[in-house]
């Protein structure tokens, strides 16, 4: 559920960090970090701790970011891999990328 609640974990957009958050029952559990230039979100790393891998919360981060973009009228250049990979698998998304 992007943006909301689902079994203790949450994502939200950090905008003073340039980041969305994924945590879990309260805890940083990963982080998508962005920067937007010139109508462009670029999205250069993402990151989940250790411990909480394996739980979706990549791919929670990368929907929510991508459909923040899309809301806003944004292009996304992914420069992170895993990025650019849940694009690549989630074709609805290849819109948004910037050529």
């Amino acid at each position: 559920m992007p943006g909301g609640a689902n079994g203790g974990v949450t994502v939200v957009e950090n905008k003073e960090r340039g980041r969305y958050e994924a945590r879990v029952n309260g805890a940083l559990a990963g982080v998508l970090a962005y920067s937007v230039q010139d109508g462009v979100a670029v999205m250069p790393h993402t990151m989940v701790e250790p411990q909480f891998e394996g739980r979706g919360l990549g791919a929670l981060m990368a929907e929510t970011a991508l459909d923040d973009a899309r809301a806003r009228g944004l292009k996304v250049a992914p420069r992170c891999w895993f990025v650019a990979a849940f694009i690549e698998k989630n074709p609805e998304y290849q819109d948004l990328v910037a050529l």
